[in-house]
């Protein structure tokens, strides 16, 4: 029989008390309770920020998966005739619609969707376009044009379209199958309607909410009324492959949030969307969908990602930043869903761009007044500092700058002009440590304190280094990491006065991120050994470092914030000289246990 060591790698220990921190999977013997224990994943469900469409519009068409969806036409204003396709991270731009519409029916994946109905120039349509996974052909009409109506569907061959209306004529109960070639009228639904939302395919679809608010079930031959949504709502969003499990979420009027999952009998509601909107796109499934686009109002670009029972103590993907740039500062106070980061390098050189992230989404700020690369940040998105790095070759600077959460203010130096420092606290009591010299290029220890006014030198590190990081205030922080002829894991703790080394990383980094305090923080990504990239991330419990879920992009010299339990990681360098945008969001340690019998 296999023994536990050899399938996880380590003994089952033996503990007075429960581990602070065990690793899931891991199993130990309470020997106070006499008790056999595992560490399990805890689960939850929610939705995450994901990438922007390049044209904001609503009441267009969708389909696919969330990790291949497809959306064409919609109203910007103009009606348009733009589709875009998502790979879970990036919509790009491919070929258009032969005609622009919005309000239509949409069904499919993204290599194989179809249009049908609508609203074009002069009126209600009835044209049907087909989707081959590179261009749209025009194919055979709708028996009857309308718009507003719904539609399920797997692929272009077989489809289902229902309800909407012919403008001014009343709702319809109207239900048209595709066959790949043809539509054929049949069996109507019980409520005319429109504006419905949908998920499925042509045999077992689910059309709920719209003017009418009814929820009823197609089961290939006839639809029949079932339950009703909690919340009303119209030009909702739906994801589902058949019509016994689903989601619905958002909708209007007004503007929800809501989310609700259908198991086939009943809707039960769950964890709300980040932006209220109605007339979006959806793709997906009950439990892994996408929601994009839609009125907030105005019209909205931004996308949501939707991960039923994801595990915490994981990192799940956010919104892009607007610009791709690495050796940035960041402001460590801040939380993950107020972000805020600034100056950094891009291909277009040294950066003085801010972005504030707000959960979902990146928006640009007043730039710091003066350019520059490799510095350090402390504070919040509201109230930041940035001080130290280099603002051209081999020039370092000791310019500090505060941040009121509209403007940056020029205010007193470093002492010690320097980049690649560590750094923790506020914009009125902040620490920077270590760093770089140059040139000629040496490692620093040197260590000051800001009082809101001026910086002061105190106690050096006990390891001079550079491209470390920390966290913390001004008189309890963490300094880790860092290079000095090769990359570190050393760590020192601070108490206001000295720094005492305390136990190591275990796995030695430069330029990792940082989130935290002095007693519980988290280390992730970084550059381990020279030139290799990690993904690693470990958590710090104020004695020990544990290895936790590694991050989904290796990275360093990135932007950082938040705490333990919730930390961000935007931007950086993966490999050198390659920026990137792409952001990732920290959903806790989740630390939970239970009896082996």
């Amino acid at each position: 029989m296999t023994e536990y060591k050899g399938t996880k790698g380590g003994a089952v220990q033996n503990f007075e008390e429960n581990p602070d921190n065990p690793y899931v999977g891991q199993v130990w013997y309470n020997e106070t309770t006499g008790n056999l224990r595992v560490r399990q994943t805890t689960l939850t469900s929610a939705w995450a920020a994901g990438g922007n469409l390049n044209t904001a519009r609503i009441e267009g068409g969708s389909a696919g998966t969330q990790t291949a969806a497809l959306m064409f036409g919609g109203e910007g204003p103009p009606d348009l005739a733009i589709t875009e396709a998502y790979n879970g991270s990036t919509w790009t731009e491919v070929n258009d619609l032969n005609s622009t519409r919005r309000v239509q029916g949409s069904s499919g994946i993204q290599t194989s969707a179809l249009s049908y109905g609508g609203l074009a120039p002069p009126g209600t349509i009835a044209l049907t376009e087909s989707w081959n996974g590179s261009n749209w052909t025009e194919v055979n009409d709708l028996n009857t044009a309308r718009r507003e109506l719904s539609g399920a569907g797997a692929d272009n061959t077989s489809a289902l379209a229902f309800g909407g209306r012919t403008s001014p004529s009343p709702d319809l109960a109207l239900t048209e199958q595709w066959n790949g070639t043809n539509w054929t009228e049949v069996s109507d639904l019980n409520a005319a309607d429109r504006a419905m939302g949908s998920f499925g395919i042509a045999t077992s679809a689910l059309a709920f909410g719209g003017e009418d608010q009814t929820t009823e079930v197609w089961n290939g031959s006839a639809w029949y009324e079932v339950n009703d949504l909690n919340t009303e709502r119209q030009s909702a969003g739906g994801a589902g492959t058949s019509s016994s499990s689903g989601l619905a979420f958002a909708g209007g009027p007004p503007n929800i949030t809501n989310t609700e999952l259908w198991d086939g009998t009943s809707w039960t509601e769950t964890s709300d969307m980040a932006t209220a909107r109605y007339g979006l796109g959806s793709a997906g499934t009950k439990t892994a969908a996408l929601g994009f686009a839609g009125a907030t109002p105005p019209a909205t670009t931004q996308t949501e990602e939707w991960n039923a029972d994801f595990a915490y103590g994981v990192w799940a993907t956010g919104g892009n930043m607007n610009t791709g740039r690495g050796y940035l500062g960041f402001a460590g106070a801040s939380t993950r869903d107020s972000s805020f980061v600034f100056g950094g390098v891009s291909p277009a050189g040294d950066s003085a761009d801010a972005e504030l992230y707000n959960g979902t989404a990146w928006a640009e700020l007043n730039n710091l007044n003066n350019a520059r690369v490799n510095l350090a940040g402390s504070g919040t998105s509201t109230a930041g500092l940035a001080f130290g790095g280099e603002d051209s070759p081999n020039n370092q600077t000791g310019d500090t700058e505060t941040w009121n959460g509209t403007n940056w203010t020029e205010v007193n130096n470093l002492n010690t002009a320097r980049r690649a420092l560590g750094a923790s606290g506020t914009n009125t009591a902040a620490l920077g440590f270590g760093g770089n010299l140059g040139p000629p290029n040496t490692t620093a220890d040197f260590t000051e304190t800001w009082n809101g006014t001026n910086w002061t030198e105190v106690n050096d590190l006990n390891t001079g280094r550079n491209g470390l990081r920390g966290f913390g205030t001004n008189t309890a922080a963490l300094g880790f990491g860092g290079y000095s002829g090769t990359q570190l894991a050393i760590t020192e703790s601070w108490n206001g006065t000295n720094w005492t080394e305390v136990n190591d990383l275990n796995n030695a980094r430069t330029y990792p991120g940082a989130a935290g305090n002095q007693t519980a923080g988290l280390a992730f990504g970084g550059s381990h050994p020279v030139s290799a990239n990690t993904t690693s991330t470990e958590s710090w419990n104020g004695t020990n470092w544990t290895n936790e879920n590694s991050l989904s992009t290796s990275r360093f010299a990135f932007g950082s914030t938040g705490t333990q339990t919730a930390a961000l990681a935007a931007g950086g360098n993966t490999p050198p000289g390659a920026y990137i945008t792409a952001t990732e969001e920290w959903f806790g340690s989740g630390t939970l246990s239970e009896n082996i019998d």
